[in-house]
C-alpha cells in the first residue's frame, strides 16, 4: 500500500480527465499511475450526491399516489357503480312497434 500523496490539482485534472474527457478509470488509472480505488474517490467527491433530490423525488411520488387514492375512493363512494351499460336491442324495439298496430 502506497503512501505516495497527489496535489489538489493533479487531483483536479485527473477527475476531468473521466468526467469532462470521457476517459475511463482505467485508461486514467494506468496513464498517471493512481489506483482505480483512489480515482473512484476522488470523483465520487468532486460529483454531487443524488441522494437527497432521490429522496425528495420519492416522497413527492407518494404524496401524488395517495392524492389520487383519495381522489378515487371520495369519486367511488358518490358514483354509482359503472358496470355494463344495457342498451335497448333493436329486436326489442320492433317487438313494441309490431304489437302497437
Amino acid at each position: 500500500m502506497s503512501n505516495q500523496r497527489f496535489t489538489p490539482e493533479f487531483k483536479d485534472e485527473a477527475v476531468r480527465q473521466i468526467v469532462d474527457r470521457g476517459y475511463s478509470v482505467a485508461e486514467v488509472s494506468e496513464r498517471l499511475g493512481v489506483s482505480a480505488h483512489s480515482l473512484y474517490k476522488w470523483v465520487k467527491a468532486v460529483k454531487p450526491d443524488k441522494t437527497d433530490e432521490q429522496a425528495a423525488a420519492l416522497i413527492e411520488a407518494r404524496s401524488e399516489v395517495l392524492k389520487l387514492r383519495a381522489q378515487t375512493a371520495i369519486t367511488s363512494t358518490t358514483r354509482p357503480p359503472s358496470g355494463p351499460r344495457m342498451a335497448p336491442t333493436p329486436s326489442a324495439s320492433r317487438s313494441s312497434a309490431t304489437t302497437a298496430t
